[in-house]
């Protein structure tokens, strides 16, 4: 009695084509997204893009017109356009308006200066291997991550002249030999420089830390063969590597110093001595003036200082990107 043979061993099917379609399911049904996800999916991606634009966008372009308006902020119907009289009042006759750039210029030298090489000296330190490095890497990365406005009390109190701990240790918490760190003209703005230093030097170490790890150990071990020293090292091989690191925190501090308000607001509203841009802005858009156009017009020129550096680093990424 002879076997039937024309069923096929399952083993033996032969394989699909490359370009036949992708097999169905046991159900006979390929996967798709329900509706219950394509609504998930689209919540998820609509209502921040949503916010952001009307937040952002709608916000930054409303601003730009109002510039060009005088305005009290009480129904669209006071709006009225003056063309360029803000920007010509500002530039002339604000007595606040050029000490404020002075002071966001005095900002980003000291920034530069002063917090960021130290941050990079922190980085190569770290970068040996030390031991506890995390733990340092923790202590000095915590200011960056607690809030300015928590830091601006914490530093209030550090420079309070009856109970602060600067007076108490010089010994002018007594009457008649007061400094006063946050009221005198001469002294506040060098004060919350500190107090931004102080914070900055953590941000500038975890910039440079990321920089070394793209450091070639190979270029550290022939300069090493080569004879030089740790110096020279830095000099010819580590530095020179760092460039792209370098100029992300040209760009970074720059931001940093056109934007500093949380600081200096909660340390003393920036007033007698420590006007900034983005004070006048808040001072003359939410304050007692209510004067939303001349506000919106300092907005627009702290917003063309800072596109003039954001502009050329984008300009130069997206060439590297091409290049590569």
């Amino acid at each position: 009695m002879s076997t039937d043979t024309s069923t096929e061993n399952p083993e033996t099917a032969p394989a699909p084509s490359p370009g036949a379609a992708p097999a169905k399911s046991s159900t006979g049904h390929r996967r798709l997204l329900t509706r219950r996800d394509r609504i998930t999916l689209g919540l998820m991606a609509g209502v921040p893009t949503i916010l952001h634009v009307a937040l952002v966008w709608v916000t930054a372009l409303a601003s730009i017109a109002l510039a060009f308006t005088s305005w009290d902020g009480i129904g669209f119907d006071s709006i009225h356009w003056v063309g360029l009289q803000n920007f010509r009042q500002l530039f002339t006759s604000n007595p606040q308006f050029w000490p404020a750039v002075e002071h966001n210029v005095v900002w980003f030298v000291v920034l530069i200066l002063l917090p960021t090489p130290f941050g990079l000296f922190l980085a190569l330190q770290l970068d040996k291997k030390i031991r506890f490095s995390r733990v340092y890497q923790t202590a000095f990365f915590l200011p960056v991550v607690v809030s300015l406005a928590v830091t601006g009390f914490v530093w209030q109190l550090v420079y309070n002249p009856d109970t602060g701990l600067i007076n108490s240790l010089l010994g002018a918490n007594k009457p008649g030999h007061y400094i006063d760190w946050i009221g005198d003209p001469d002294l506040n703005l060098w004060a919350v420089l500190v107090a931004a230093s102080w914070r900055h030097t953590g941000y500038m170490m975890i910039l440079y830390l990321a920089g070394l790890k793209g450091v070639d150990p190979a270029l550290r071990e022939a300069s090493a063969l080569d004879g030089a020293g740790e110096w020279q090292t830095f000099k010819n091989v580590v530095f020179p590597t760092l460039r792209p690191t370098n100029t992300v925190v040209l760009v970074v501090t720059i931001i940093e110093a056109l934007r500093a308000f949380d600081l200096v607001f909660v340390f003393n509203k920036g007033a007698q001595g420590t006007e900034l841009l983005s004070i006048l802005v808040t001072n003359n858009i939410i304050g007692e003036s209510s004067r939303i156009g001349y506000g919106s017009a300092i907005a627009v020129v702290l917003l063309v200082i800072s596109l003039a550096v954001i502009i050329p680093y984008l300009i130069g990424t997206f060439r590297k990107e091409r290049r590569a």
